[in-house]
Formats: C-alpha cells, sequence, structure tokens
C-alpha cells in the first residue's frame, strides 16, 4: 500500500476504533475511578500546554488539582495519581490490542520481505535455483529471553491476547466484558517471578503461537520453493530458549531449574504432538494406519505423563513413515498432505521444541577454576598465571564430583553434567551451546572446554558449540586475535572439526552500545564481523554470529529485516540469529499474524543478501574510511559524557534506575556487582536504556552521532556523508533506526531541571546533542520530520506518547517530590515504580 493509503487505512482500524472503545473504560465499575475518564484529558491538557510554555511537572500537576478537583489532602491527590496510572495502564493494553488486531489489515501477504515477494522476484529475476541452494545453507533461530522488558503479568496477556480476537470480530459486548475484567486485574506482580515462571510464561507462546506459525510458514516455503527433487530443509527456522538456562548475573537459576525447563519444553512439545495427531486421526481413519497413530499416541501420552518413558524424535518419524506406507499403498494416498505436515512438525521441533542454551559470565568461571584448583591441587591460585591455570586444568587426570563444592562451583559443574542427561531426553538439538559472556581472552573459552573435561566427558562425547560472547569495545577488538589462537590450538581445532566445522560467535549489541555509544558500536560490531568472517574462511571454519539485540536501537533492535539486509558480502551469511526479549516477544511475535511474518522478514532478508547482490550493500574503501571517522568522533563525544563527573549521578538521582528492581518484573537483579555503590560497568542494559526511555531522553540511542555529523559539516565534507547515507543501505539504517528513538524522546519533560544547581549543565550537554543530532539528521536525509517515511510507526508512536503523557507528569512530578524531600516519601517512591509499567509498555521497544 502507498503511505497515504495506509495512513488513511490505520486511521479507520487503528485510531477510529481507539477512539470508539477507549470510551467504553467511562462507564467501567472501576473502584473510585468513575470521573478519571472524564479528568483524564484535562492534565492532558495542562501537560502539553504546560511543557510548550516552560512549565515543570510540579506546577503542572498541582494546577491540575487546583483547576479540576476539589482534592486538597495529599492522601487524596495520591489516591487519584493511583487511579490515573491504573486507568492509563489500562488504556495501554486496548491500543496495544486494537492495533495488533489490525496487523493483516495493515500488511499484506505480498510486501516487502514476505516469502511470496521473494519468491516472485527470484522467478523474475530467474533466480530460483540461486534461492534454494542458499536455503540449503542458510537458517534463521529467533532465541527468547527472559530479560526484564515485559511489564504485563500473565493474566493481563491472556486478557490482551483474548482483546485482541473480540476486536477483529467487532465484538462491542466482549469487549466490554474483557474491560471490566482489564479493571479489576492487577497489573503488578506481588513478587518476582521465579526462573521457571518465565520459562512457563514464553513456553505458553511456543505452544500457542509457534507451532502453528512455523508449521504454516515452513508449508508455504515447501509449496512456493518445493519440488519433485527438492524440499527446503525443515530446520531452516529455529527457536532458542534462555529462561532456565541464561545463568549471567541471575543467582536464580540452578541446575535444578534447567533440568524443570528442559523438561517442561519436551513435555509441552509432546503436548502439542498428541494434540495434533488427535486431529489428524479423525481423518486417516483407515484400516493399517488407525492401530499405528493409536499406538503412537499411547506412546506420546505415557511420555508426557511419565518422563522416564522416553520418546526420540525418531521413533515418532518412524511411525509416521509406516502409516504413509499403508496409506499410499492401499488408500490412494488419502489426506497424506496431513500426515506431511505432522511429520514436518516433528522435524521442526523434534524433542525439544527450542534450543535450551546454557549462559555465564567468564568471571564468574574464573572464580570456579580458582576454587577447583585450591580444593584439587597443590598449587597457590595466588601465584597462578592464567596460563598455569589452564594448563592444570587440561592435563589433570582428575574427575570432579560437584557435591565436593559448595555454591556457585557445584552449580556450575552440575550445570554441565546435566547436558547429558538433557540431551539424551531432548536430544541433542535440545541443549548443545555454553555462552560465554564478557568473553576477552583464548582461556574463556578453554575454561569452558575443562570444565566438561573435569566433569568426566570423553572428548568424542563433548557435543556442545562453546560461544564467546565479545559485548565491550575492548572485547569486540579482541575477537580476532582470541580466534585465531582458537583455531589454531590443535585441541580445539578438534573439537570444532567434530562440530562441522561451525563456530557460533556472539556479539552484545546493548553492552557494546552503552560501553561505545550507538555508532561506534554498531560500526565496531560491524567491523569485527567482517574480520572474524575473513579469519574463519581462512581456516575453513563457516562462523555463524548471534546477535545480542534488544528491543529498541540502543539495545540492537529497530528496523531488524533492514539491518540484516544491508549487510554485505564481507560477513558469512550462513544463518541469523537474535535474541527476542520481553516486549518484543509480544509485540512483534505475539500472535500468529505479526509472529508469521516477523519470522518471514528475518528469513528473506538473509536470503536476499546473497542471491540479490546490491552494490550499495558493500561499503567501497571511502565510504569505510568515513564511516569510521563518523564512528571514532562519535565515540569520543559519548566517552566524554560517560566519564562526566554527573554521569551515573544523574541516572541515580534523577532517573528511575533504582526503581526498575522494584517492578517484579523480572527473576534477575538490575545490576551485576553486588556492592552498595553503583559503578557504570555494573549497570545492565536494560535498567539503563529503560531509565533514559523513561526520562524520554534516550541517550544511548543517539547521543554523538549529531556531534560527529556536524563536525564534518563544519570541515565541508557534508556532502561526503549524504553520499553515504544514499549510497550504503547500512549507513541509512543506522540513521533511520536513531530516529526513531529521537522521535520517541521528549526533553520539555525534563527541562525544569536545567535549572538544577548540581545536574542543570549536564541536562542541557544532553538537550543540545539531541537538538543537533535532530537538525544534522533531517538535513541529512532531507526529511521535514522525524520518521517521515514510516507513516505507520510514526503515527503508532505519536498516539501512544498522547496516551502516556500525563503518565509522565504523574512520575515526574513523584520524583520532583522525593529529591525536595516533601510529603510521603514511600508513597511517592511507589507512585514512581507503578509509574514505570505504562510507559515501558507503551514504549513497546523502550526507546
Amino acid at each position: 500500500m502507498l503511505n497515504e493509503q495506509l495512513k488513511e487505512k490505520f486511521r479507520q482500524v487503528v485510531e477510529n476504533k481507539f477512539q470508539i472503545y477507549n470510551s467504553l473504560f467511562m462507564s467501567l465499575p472501576y473502584d473510585k475511578m468513575t470521573n478519571i475518564g472524564m479528568l483524564l484529558p484535562f492534565l492532558y491538557e495542562e501537560s502539553k500546554v504546560g511543557y510548550e510554555v516552560g512549565k515543570d511537572p510540579l506546577q503542572i500537576v498541582e494546577e491540575f488539582f487546583t483547576k479540576h478537583t476539589e482534592l486538597r489532602t495529599e492522601e487524596q491527590k495520591l489516591e487519584l495519581l493511583f487511579k490515573i496510572i491504573q486507568y492509563i495502564e489500562r488504556q495501554v493494553v486496548l491500543f496495544d490490542s486494537i492495533e495488533d488486531a489490525a496487523f493483516s489489515k495493515l500488511h499484506s501477504e505480498s510486501d516487502a520481505g514476505t516469502v511470496m515477494q521473494l519468491h516472485e522476484r527470484s522467478v523474475q529475476e530467474n533466480k530460483l535455483d540461486e534461492i534454494r541452494a542458499k536455503m540449503k545453507d542458510f537458517a534463521v533461530r529467533v532465541v527468547f529471553t527472559a530479560h526484564p522488558t515485559q511489564f504485563y503479568p500473565n493474566a493481563v496477556q491472556g486478557i490482551l491476547h483474548d482483546l485482541r480476537g473480540a476486536i477483529m470480530e467487532d465484538s462491542v459486548t466482549e469487549i466490554d466484558t474483557l474491560l471490566q475484567q482489564l479493571g479489576k486485574t492487577p497489573f503488578v506482580n506481588k513478587e518476582k517471578p521465579t526462573p521457571l515462571d518465565e520459562a512457563m510464561s514464553i513456553i505458553y507462546y511456543l505452544r500457542y503461537v509457534y507451532y502453528e506459525t512455523i508449521g504454516e510458514l515452513y508449508k508455504k516455503l515447501k509449496n512456493r520453493f518445493g519440488t519433485k527433487d527438492y524440499v527446503p530443509n525443515p530446520n531452516i527456522v529455529q527457536l532458542g530458549f534462555w529462561p532456565g538456562g541464561d545463568r549471567d548475573g541471575n543467582p536464580f537459576v540452578t541446575a535444578d531449574i534447567t533440568l524443570k525447563v528442559a523438561e517442561e519444553l519436551r513435555g509441552n512439545i509432546l503436548k502439542c504432538y498428541y494434540g495434533h495427531l488427535k486431529n489428524l486421526r479423525r481423518r486417516l481413519s483407515f484400516r493399517g494406519i488407525t492401530e499405528i497413530l493409536e499406538e503412537l499416541s499411547q506412546q506420546l501420552y505415557h511420555s508426557i505423563f511419565h518422563s522416564e518413558e522416553l520418546i526420540s524424535a525418531e521413533e515418532i518419524l518412524s511411525k509416521i513413515n509406516a502409516a504413509e506406507k499403508i496409506l499410499d499403498e492401499y488408500h490412494n494416498g488419502l489426506f497424506r498432505e496431513l500426515l506431511d505436515d505432522f511429520r514436518d512438525r516433528v522435524k521442526i521441533f523434534g524433542t525439544h521444541f527450542a534450543t535450551l542454551d546454557i549462559r555465564q559470565d567468564s568471571r564468574v568461571h574464573q572464580q570456579v577454576v580458582d576454587s577447583i584448583i585450591s580444593k584439587k591441587s597443590d598449587l597457590n591460585v595466588e601465584n597462578l598465571s592464567s596460563e598455569d591455570k589452564l594448563r592444570w586444568l587440561l592435563e589433570t587426570d582428575i574427575v570432579l564430583n560437584p557435591a565436593e563444592f559448595e555454591g556457585i562451583t557445584k552449580e556450575t559443574l552440575q550445570s554441565i553434567i546435566n547436558v547429558k542427561e538433557i540431551q539424551k531426553k531432548n536430544g541433542e538439538r535440545g541443549m548443545h551451546r555454553y555462552i560465554i559472556s564478557n568473553s576477552d581472552e583464548i582461556k574463556d573459552v578453554l575454561y569452558v572446554y575443562a570444565f566438561f573435561k573435569l566433569c568426566g566427558y570423553k572428548v568424542e562425547d563433548i557435543n556442545i558449540d562453546i560461544v564467546p560472547l565479545f559485548e565491550t569495545i575492548e572485547g569486540l577488538g579482541n575477537a580476532q586475535d582470541v580466534m585465531r589462537q582458537l583455531y589454531e590450538l590443535p585441541l580445539y581445532k578438534k573439537h570444532i572439526e567434530k562440530r562441522g566445522n561451525y563456530q557460533t560467535i556472539m556479539l552484545g549489541f546493548s553492552d557494546g552500545t552503552k560501553d561505545g555509544g550507538y555508532l561506534k558500536a554498531n560500526w565496531e560490531i560491524y567491523e569485527t564481523k567482517e574480520r572474524l568472517t575473513k579469519i574463519s574462511e581462512e581456516y575453513g571454519i563457516k562462523v555463524i554470529f548471534f546477535d545480542g539485540r534488544g528491543g529498541p536501537p540502543a539495545r540492537g533492535g529497530g528496523k531488524t529485516h533492514d539491518f540484516y539486509a544491508s549487510q554485505g558480502k564481507t560477513i558469512a551469511n550462513h544463518k541469523i540469529e537474535i535474541t527476542i526479549q520481553g516486549q518484543t516477544i509480544t509485540s512483534v511475535f505475539g500472535n500468529k499474524d505479526q509472529a508469521k511474518y516477523n519470522f518471514e522478514q528475518l528469513l528473506t532478508a538473509g536470503l536476499e543478501n546473497d542471491v540479490f547482490k546490491n552494490s550499495a550493500k558493500d561499503l567501497a574503501e571511502n565510504e569505510r574510511r568515513l564511516l569510521q571517522e563518523l564512528a571514532e568522533i562519535s565515540f569520543k563525544k559519548y566517552s566524554d559524557l560517560k566519564s562526566h563527573p554527573m554521569f551515573v549521578p544523574y541516572l541515580q538521582e534523577m532517573s528511575t534506575l533504582q526503581y526498575y528492581g522494584r517492578t517484579n518484573i523480572g527473576s534477575r537483579p538490575t545490576k551485576r556487582g553486588s556492592g552498595n555503590e553503583l559503578k557504570f560497568e555494573d549497570l545492565r542494559a536494560i535498567p539503563f536504556v529503560g531509565s533514559w526511555a523513561q526520562l524520554k531522553q534516550n541517550v544511548p540511542g543517539f547521543f554523538g552521532f549529531g556531534f560527529a555529523l556536524n563536525e564534518m559539516k563544519k570541515s565541508g565534507r557534508f556532502d561526503e556523508v549524504r553520499a553515504l547515507y544514499k549510497g550504503s543501505d547500512f549507513f541509512r539504517t543506522l540513521v533511520l533506526n536513531s530516529m526513531m528513538s529521537m522521535n520517541k524522546s521528549y526533553f520539555p519533560l525534563t527541562s525544569y531541571m536545567k535549572n538544577n544547581s548540581k545536574f542543570g549543565g549536564f541536562w542541557n550537554i544532553l538537550n543540545d546533542e539531541y537538538e543537533l543530532s535532530k537538525k544534522m539528521m533531517l538535513e541529512l536525509t532531507s526529511f521535514e520530520m522525524l520518521q517521515q517515511e514510516e507513516p505507520l510507526s510514526r503515527k503508532s508512536v505519536k498516539i501512544r506518547e498522547k496516551i502516556v503523557l500525563p503518565l509522565l507528569s504523574i512520575q515526574q512530578y513523584a520524583l520532583m517530590k522525593i529529591q525536595k524531600g516533601e510529603g510521603n516519601t514511600e508513597a511517592y517512591e511507589k507512585l514512581v515504580t507503578r509509574s514505570l509499567f505504562g510507559n515501558i509498555n507503551a514504549s513497546r521497544n523502550s526507546a
């Protein structure tokens, strides 16, 4: 659809519906909330007009009380503000549901990046055989994490799902009933979820969304690209899973929890097969086949409820093949396509459903190593170099018993021993990767290899991919040397050969951006991928890049299809692997229509990259030099900001950073260190980026970018940057993603801070860079407004920002009260914490 048609369609199916159904809130039987719907527009108007004329949130909210209410006591005012927050939270849910319900009306099967469009282009350009060949050497893996960015409790997610369905049917009665339920349903978890709770929340999507979605997508690929002699690889779309296996900074993920999550994954895929088979048997009611499928059904049932009675994917496939043989020989192949579909699901999901990864920080492994050597040798750990420790670990014949140790050492060793049990039950695909955060040196990878040896694994039984995660700017810089050393090491070379000469390397966008700023991090990762591609090819190894990407551009998110489609042939393209977390699961992969569309977008981005080579994807030498210059200039600007003495105090005192841990949305602590002092390096990327988003400043998504552009302009080289923007898909994607971050910023909200004696100068630095970045990017793109070429996204952002503006006013009002030490501090702190939910949910990707 053309932009104008899209905007009109959005107005009809989203904006209009929101206005209509939003009016139902007015009559809902909320406790003491009957007049909230009438008061809210006044608070919005006071906020909108107030910020335009330079008023601060304290003035705005107090004037709202004076002009539009008769409330006089602090207790009465606080009660009203809490009710307004509850009301806005539910408005956000309604808008989410309406927008999600409209997805299929705003997106077409033939849109750019869909399987249909890829097929049509392949036919037109005579590239079908090349696409088929690439499909043999390509896959997409989406890895679901439990990172705490999902603020909807499970009960609310259930309502959201039902509400979306009711809106699609335009059932006013059902919508009204669900909104009443929403009004009575708490939005806050009383306690933090456990890692198992987090896992079950995402397994819900595996079972009720992705089982069907990926099955249907594979069927579409077979229909479009399959021939009599060619069938697409059923593992072309894969699922990964971190809840219950991601130990990095989460002391609540234990070896026992990992086993339980693996069992839940196995049990739930078998339940999917059992239900699927039940429907299949209604059609395949033929003599000879009925008996086979009945037996298979009984086996699945027993394996679901008796975990010791294992059934493998191979056994299930064997039964399906036996049924197929009878179907073809005696029943004319009737309903064979239904049997084929069931078999395809088993090939796709095995008995694992999603691959459960283990992840741990290299610094924790160092503690484990020291603990082992101290207990099992006569050596003095204090006097040993890293090389000495590694030599002892690899040469000793000792087999360790986890029970001999305590704490993290015991847990680490037990989790490694459990890999064998998980692989036995769920298949090797069920768990075959160990990811090491903060990898900087060769020892970080080899320690993990040594752990398996120490736990009694024979070399030939170490069926695990050891995955270094390079995430800081320093780590990215060391990556090439680390991998070269590993590739040249006979012991590791033999291990990689056993793993099919594939090496997965993870790159951290979130922590990279936090460490180096937006432009520098993205360019550093791009160059690191190029260097790692080159060195891997030298050693005959196929490298797979696993990108740790979050929702917003500041954590590597944004326009994901455009990002992957923009990578040239200098970067290995055997697989696209990305992390998907929290809100992005629900907002991008939360229902079948969205999930299918976005899986297709990822898949076609990778396939297009190789087959339809576009010169705009490959950077010329002069373009590379220019990008390097821009990255270095912006890095210097961002580094100066990070080293500013007010940087951490500003986040600690003026933002919502310290309140993230009180929201009970995730099991993981909000910082890595255990001390009371807040250090930049201990800050988690999610609360770090999220706190900037709550301030409506989104600093990590743009800071330094505008400064770098302006430096080029001052030196008379802006035409070079314009040429880079027009000629490089990669650079253009970075610019557009950064503009998205800026479009969700609103500095008038915090302009009162410029008068703060302690932080006024720091706020001005942030505001000046925002204004400069906005000005320079509009000049660069020739746009009149941010996100000009993305009408749907722009309109969605505009409505969402309108919904939450009163909420932002309340949050800043409460923060100002706390800073001034006025009134009931405890109540105002609760007000800040509660305000986080609606703001984050409305932002969808937290930027």
